[in-house]
């Protein structure tokens, strides 16, 4: 099931249609029928979404829950949104994962009450899988609790431990805090007390923890997943982010400089190409929704059809891995 974004409908319907004819998965889309087959009209030359695909569907929802919305208030009142009825579609198993490009806020709202908590969890978190050196990195939390308490932190360490090592097949991550220095004493009052109670509990738990992470360390390819607040977390990502454009950006203007670059640049043009698309976070997905009953994926806001199309590839492994229900199992025991 797939609603929200930036972009959309356009990019949800591109990606949707891109992504189908490399998945085995049925796509629903939840939005206005009426301007989703108007798309489909104009972009396809199609009557109906069902001539592209008879595995792509539309399910009309005639509310929509905008940027400026308290959380709160649109998933109490507009039960009719697409984010609403993708909810509860997940929750009655007419859906086996959810996506939204939309408000994070009412995702966070609407997953925590309209779906559930694991049992024993304070407060899920997202999760996106970010480029590392030969690897990849977990973020725990990239943005869902911008306030968290040191508990909140032992259990984002729980979740990427448990996923890495259940759904991943790492042995043992590394997991550590993202901080401003590797020493113990460093940090404001959250990472010093998260620090000690990870370090104290890092034995029941068996979670390998690797201590204070400074954010130019945390690419290194020696972590597995870092965990902080939300607050600090999304700023983290969206600099990743930049940066990856930036680097991107930068090396083709580079290489398109003048005649000589340009032609230099030809025989490498293979290893440009799998560096560009490492650092390239759309190729990522969206990130997951952790701590919740049901298989949620936060697409990004800004979401293209390259992205859409990223993370429902990316949801369909999520959903076949059973990860929910691994985690469900392994956090219980807890």
């Amino acid at each position: 099931m797939l609603c929200g974004g930036d972009n959309a409908p356009d990019a949800n319907i591109k990606g949707a249609v891109k992504a189908i004819k490399e998945i085995d998965s049925e796509v629903i889309l939840l939005g206005n029928e009426n301007v989703i087959n108007k798309k489909i009209k104009e972009i396809y030359n199609k009557e109906s979404i069902s001539e592209i695909s008879d595995r792509l569907k539309i399910y009309n929802c005639t509310e929509t829950i905008e940027m400026e919305d308290i959380p709160t208030q649109a998933i109490k009142h507009k039960k009719d949104s697409s984010m609403v009825v993708g909810f509860n579609l997940l929750k009655k198993n007419e859906g086996d994962v959810f996506i939204s490009a939309g408000n994070s806020g009412a995702l966070l709202t609407g997953a925590t009450l309209l779906v559930g908590r694991i049992k024993g969890v304070d407060r899920p978190a997202i999760a996106p899988m970010l480029p590392s050196y030969k690897k990849g990195l977990m973020l725990v939390d990239a943005g869902a609790n911008t306030n968290c308490k040191p508990i909140n932190l032992l259990q984002f360490a729980e979740f990427a431990n448990i996923y890495l090592k259940k759904i991943y097949n790492i042995d043992k991550p590394a997991i550590g805090l993202l901080n401003i220095g590797t020493e113990e004493t460093k940090g404001n009052d959250l990472m010093k007390e998260s620090y000690k109670l990870l370090k104290e509990k890092a034995v029941d738990y068996d979670i390998n923890f690797v201590g204070n992470v400074e954010g130019r360390e945390a690419f290194s390819g020696e972590i597995d997943a870092i965990v902080t607040d939300g607050f600090t977390g999304n700023i983290f990502l969206k600099t990743v982010e930049g940066l990856g454009k930036l680097v991107k950006r930068s090396l083709t203007e580079s290489l398109k400089k003048n005649l000589l670059s340009t032609i230099g640049c030809i025989p490498a043009l293979p290893g440009i190409k799998r560096f560009t698309k490492t650092m390239d976070y759309k190729e990522y997905g969206g990130a997951l929704f952790l701590g919740v009953k049901k298989p949620v994926v936060k697409a990004h806001g800004s979401s293209d059809e390259y992205l859409f199309y990223f993370t429902i590839k990316q949801a369909e492994k999520f959903a076949e891995s059973n990860a929910v229900e691994i985690l469900k199992q392994e956090f219980e025991k807890l």
